[in-house]
């Protein structure tokens, strides 16, 4: 397995999570009024016994051949306690709507995904929504409910989910994985995947992810299993890696490589982390026809887990293609994430226009700052208050004004 190596703002790993599901790859081509089938899924709504707060994720996925020219994802929070907890998006003002006044708690929301996150043919969108505990003992559980508005949308069947906001009693790590949709080739420079310039058949490009421990406690190593795309293989083998015949399949299993939970990680130069970025060369077949790869899946699970009264062990060095990141699992929805790999014709862009065209290059460390608005780094490394519950039951959405997620 090759894990990210770049350099490193120290962030919340909720932020990485949020950031990581939306890196820059290029903007998919839009047309008004396409048809196209959009899915709706909702994962990670289960908070660990001690966890002060977690990122959720809303997938919306796109089923069929269209880009849609508009989406609005509604989130029903009118049965959740907010002098108990916080459900609401980490996103921008300009992003999302709430429906309450000073004096009441938000009962419902809406968030406008931005032209550029407008998922593509087989890729997906991830929207997170982040839940934030207050001085709450014992369990605790609300019904949430989801809903995607897009004209454009053909199939009003998978446009729907309900989820359970559960505060568990259970401790133990809760790891997350969010996996990017490449489309874009890279190469490799200075030890980071650069992506320039469209995907075709026979190129190569690279795999990322993030993997964070959003629990209680901390996990003494990691088992992840990659599976590629029809017509996507491994351009090397890894150690520490297990392949299937065809090499469709791998597993690597990283015995103490592990993950301290993010409300622990307050270490400079400690070299205890609770977040990993992985990445993977791979190779698309020259026979291979232009369009969406689909099929990818990352899962992640942790390799035994550490008493919360104990820290993990330091790692006492990484190898040099491996960066360490600030950022029973308790909740196993989020432990997958699917992927797809946009192959475009030659001659064609990829990713469609603007940054994804042909010409120039962007570092897997770069984050659109359209979902995350206004959300910096700063509120997370402020202890994770991005939401305040105030004694008048007003929600509060902190914004650093300016400030946007840098890599």
């Amino acid at each position: 397995m090759i894990f990210r190596n770049r350099p490193l703002v120290r962030l919340g790993a909720a932020t990485l999570l949020a950031s990581g599901a939306i890196t820059a790859f290029g903007a998919p081509a839009h047309a008004a009024g396409t048809e196209t089938d959009l899915e709706l899924k909702v994962a990670g709504t289960r908070v660990a016994a001690n966890a002060e707060f977690k990122a959720a994720f809303v997938k919306v996925t796109n089923l069929g051949k269209n880009t849609p020219s508009e989406l609005t994802v509604e989130v029903d929070v009118s049965k959740v306690d907010f002098d108990k907890v916080a459900a609401v998006p980490l996103a921008g003002e300009d992003i999302c709507d709430f429906d309450a006044d000073e004096e009441k708690p938000p009962t419902a929301f809406t968030c406008d995904v931005p032209k550029a996150d407008l998922p593509g043919p087989g890729e997906t969108v991830d929207l997170p929504l982040f839940l934030f505990k207050s001085s709450v003992t014992g369990t605790y559980q609300a019904p949430l409910s989801f809903k995607l508005i897009s004209k454009d949308d053909t199939n009003a069947e998978n446009n729907s989910a309900s989820a359970t906001l559960e505060l568990s009693d259970e401790s133990g790590p809760d790891l997350a994985v969010v996996a990017d949709d490449v489309k874009q080739a890279a190469k490799i420079v200075d030890g980071n995947p650069v992506y320039s310039g469209g995907l075709h058949p026979g190129g190569q490009s690279a795999l990322t992810y993030f993997v964070a421990n959003q629990g209680d406690q901390a996990t003494a190593g990691l088992k992840i299993t990659v599976k590629l795309p029809k017509g996507v293989t491994p351009a090397e083998t890894e150690q520490d890696c297990e392949y299937s015949a065809d090499k469709s399949t791998f597993t690597c299993t990283y015995a103490d490589f592990g993950l301290i939970p993010q409300d622990q990680d307050t270490g400079e130069d400690d070299n205890l982390y609770s977040a990993y970025g992985f990445y993977h060369l791979f190779n698309v077949g020259s026979g291979v026809k232009p369009g969406a790869l689909t099929g990818g899946l990352v899962s992640v699970e942790p390799v035994g887990a550490v008493p919360s009264i104990t820290r993990a062990k330091p790692v006492k060095q990484l190898p040099k293609n491996v960066e360490g990141m600030q950022a029973k699992d308790v909740d196993a929805s989020d432990n997958s994430d699917g992927y797809a790999v946009i192959v475009a014709a030659k001659g064609g862009s990829g990713g469609g226009g603007g940054a994804g065209g042909d010409e120039g290059g962007l570092p897997v460390t770069g984050a659109k700052a359209g979902l995350i608005g206004g959300i910096g780094a700063a509120v997370l490394l402020a202890g994770g208050a991005m939401f305040l519950i105030a004694r008048r039951r007003r929600v509060v959405l902190v914004t650093p004004g300016d400030e946007k997620p840098t890599a």
